[in-house]
């Protein structure tokens, strides 16, 4: 039940709630209208960066639930180190998850307030990485940290999974 609630207070809320307010309170502010040979291309390209954030944020929460014991909420954050799974590739898949799927539903929204949202979201999160959750790590999981940060990259995932 606490994953539920993580979701539906932190992705859910993100992905789905406010874009759709600001879908319908601007509902007019188009970056494109799509005419044939582009709709499918905006089609497909919007719903592959949809359904990618989709597959990283189930799999990061699978992580999070089985190997951190815990929640990707700050107030139930996992009790271990998750470095498995996505995590091998890219310290911060969650958010990563969470901005392709904004990412994708901007493209096919063709919306200049998703945009907007896509780029705030992605700026103050990656600034919270360095500023806040990094420090916390490093002081919550000393060395053990310390070597994964070394070896797993912020945010371009590596091309090999670390072990």
């Amino acid at each position: 039940m606490s994953h539920l609630i993580a979701i539906l207070l932190l992705p859910f809320n993100v992905t789905v709630i406010i874009p759709s307010l600001l879908l319908f309170l601007f509902n007019n502010a188009m970056l494109w209208r799509l005419d044939f040979p582009l709709t499918a291309f905006i089609l497909l390209l919007g719903a592959t960066c949809t359904l990618i954030g989709l597959t990283l944020v189930t799999a990061t929460v699978r992580q999070f639930a089985t190997r951190g014991r815990g929640t990707l909420a700050p107030w139930n954050a996992p009790k271990n180190l998750v470095v498995t799974g996505p995590y091998q590739y890219t310290r911060n898949p969650m958010i990563s998850g969470v901005v392709f799927i904004l990412l994708g539903e901007m493209i096919l929204f063709g919306s200049v307030p998703l945009l907007f949202w896509f780029l705030l979201f992605s700026v103050v999160n990656y600034t919270y990485f360095i500023v806040g959750e990094e420090p916390a790590l490093q002081k919550k999981f000393g060395e053990e940290y310390a070597q994964y940060k070394k070896n797993v990259p912020r945010l371009i995932p590596r091309r090999t999974p670390w072990n």
